[in-house]
């Protein structure tokens, strides 16, 4: 089998004038960044007629459970079979690139080109984010030396720098050392740019004056006076909207297999709502009969964020809910040792069904009509295939079908499109119920998350996030979402509690106020906002040899 980097450069890719054409969008309107690449004006996003079906998945594993490989394969398998299908996804993170897992483009013959691109630089999304979320930083550091003499100043600072790279040694720093021209000595630190506040504002806004109201409403802390002081006082929203202004417009690429892919916008779900932007999703369904959308890791986190903040926000409503499982994640989630996960293990198989029954559980709850997807690797064997048919198909009553595009491509998926438009057609998901109403305080909205998608017994939380809890419903948040960031790997705040965690009350250390993005992120456990690096990073195996990339896959 070849790697997903030589399959990316065996295949042989339409210019994207040809790829748009297949959206019936004419050449004239594309915004061109080279030849493969294009960004899509907004104009474009006219009514939605398509079915938007949205991707999630069983707990997250280190082994990985492949959402983004099933998202593309379902994409290209629907096409094959003669609809048109887009898929919209969310843009990589060089963190993760060059740390933990690699690539985030898919995998095998089931990718979005051009991958190397993609998983970069692309079209400087993540490093216009980058840049605007520190300028606020620097010109608010700037007005705070600048009015000092005034008597201005701000009890509390809450706008954090970000950068795309994980660095441990700047979550927590001090700034302004040195002679006083330095600036004003304060305590700060940096976040991962996928948990920056104007990400969510960029995948949370339906259109340019409702990003622009958004970061005019960003929360830069309060004065000595308790009144908040924002984006708008500080005069900036102009600046930030100029480094936007091309960020904000969905990214065109190709699949695999020549189909339309958009790729746009990047929050974490583990630390942020983990969703494409609505730009994008809108933008797909406005120019297919089928939108394939992924929400990050576990449908603990993703697909709970998808239906509680973003379908919220944008009267979307999936059509569908596919779920991903893996044997191996299953296995894992079955007390199976992790270096042992690829061996046969009925009885380890069968405890793990329980973390997908828990899922199952909370996407029906959420009145989602669900099919099983199962992403099958080589290791895996026909006798696990098979109890896994029987589960979903005779305990749990759901549509199950195995995903082989990772391999096969469009051919290899040609089945889980019959049976995903079929579960369309013939029990289309009812109306979405959302786990708490806008009118709940923030406390009962993380309470009714916690206990009714994690399974927890309650909630406690610390005095300090309790006092930003307080401020958010002082000054007019309460209708705000809840965002809960959390380990991926288990329903609780412990990442080693596999499975089904019981008998647990999630710990929340920490509130951050989004007045921007309108939201309230509550921090559960020990979930950190700037991940580390591993001991052999991914970066040590990346380099540029012969005018070729390696070891990004």
């Amino acid at each position: 089998m070849k790697t997903d980097l030589e399959i990316a450069h065996s295949t042989t890719l339409k210019n994207i004038d040809e790829v748009a054409a297949t959206m019936q969008i004419p050449t004239d309107e594309l915004e061109h960044y080279g030849k493969y690449i294009a960004k899509l004006p907004l104009h474009l996003m006219k009514e939605q007629k398509g079915k938007l079906i949205l991707v999630t998945a069983i707990t997250a594993t280190r082994a990985g459970i492949g959402k983004t490989t099933v998202s593309i394969g379902l994409a290209l398998g629907l096409n094959k079979i003669g609809r048109r299908a887009v898929v919209a996804l969310r843009e990589p993170s060089l963190g993760p690139c060059f740390g933990m897992k690699g690539g985030a483009a898919g995998g095998g013959y089931a990718q979005v080109l051009p991958m190397e691109k993609i998983n970069l630089h692309f079209t400087g999304d993540f490093h216009a984010i980058t840049s605007a979320h520190n300028m606020i930083a620097a010109l608010l550091d700037n007005y705070l030396y600048q009015h000092e003499a005034e008597g201005f100043g701000l009890k509390e600072i809450l706008w954090r720098r970000v950068l795309d790279v994980n660095d441990r040694s700047l979550r927590s720093i001090v700034t302004g050392l040195g002679p006083a021209t330095n600036g004003i000595t304060q305590q700060a630190g940096f976040d991962i740019t996928p948990a920056s506040e104007l990400m969510a504002i960029l995948c949370l806004a339906n259109d340019e004056a409702d990003l622009r109201r958004r970061v005019e409403n960003i929360l830069l802390g309060y004065t000595y006076e308790g009144k908040p002081f924002t984006v708008k006082d500080l005069g900036a929203a102009g600046s930030v909207m100029v480094l936007l202004k091309d960020a904000i417009q969905p990214n065109l690429v190709q699949t695999t297999e020549n189909t339309p892919a958009i790729v746009h916008g990047g929050p974490f779900a583990n630390i942020a709502h983990g969703c494409n932007s609505i730009f994008a999703t809108k933008m797909a369904l406005a120019n297919s009969e089928y939108t394939i959308t992924e929400a990050g890791f576990g449908a603990d986190l993703g697909a709970e964020k998808f239906y509680n903040i973003l379908c919220r926000k944008s009267g979307l409503q999936p059509d569908l809910t596919v779920i991903v499982a893996t044997a191996q994640g299953l296995k894992m989630h079955g007390g199976v040792d992790l270096d042992k996960i690829k061996e046969p293990n009925m009885d380890g198989l069968r405890t793990g069904l329980a973390n997908l029954d828990r899922h199952v559980q909370n996407l029906r709850g959420f009145g989602q009509s669900v099919v099983v997807v199962f992403n099958r690797f080589a290791t895996d064997t026909d006798e696990e295939m098979a109890l896994l048919r029987q589960h979903c198909e005779e305990d749990l009553g759901l549509p199950f079908v195995i995903n082989n595009a990772f391999a096969l491509g469009g051919e290899g998926a040609v089945e889980m499109a019959h049976v995903v438009e079929q579960a369309i057609q013939n029990n289309p998901s009812a109306p979405l119920q959302f786990t708490y109403n806008d009118d709940d305080n923030i406390r009962t909205k993380i309470e009714k998350v916690a206990k009714t998608i994690y399974g927890a017994d309650g909630i406690d939380i610390a005095p300090a996030a309790m006092k930003r809890i307080k401020l958010a419903e002082e000054h007019g948040m309460s209708q705000f979402p809840v965002c809960i960031a959390k380990t991926q790997f288990s329903f609780s705040g412990d990442a080693k509690k596999y499975g089904v965690a019981t008998g647990f009350r999630l710990q929340i250390k920490d509130v951050v106020l989004n007045a921007g993005a309108e939201m309230i992120v509550a921090i559960a456990g020990d979930i950190l906002r700037m991940p580390g690096l591993p001991k052999v990073p991914q970066a040590n195996h990346i380099d540029f040899v012969d005018g070729e990339i390696v070891g990004l896959s």
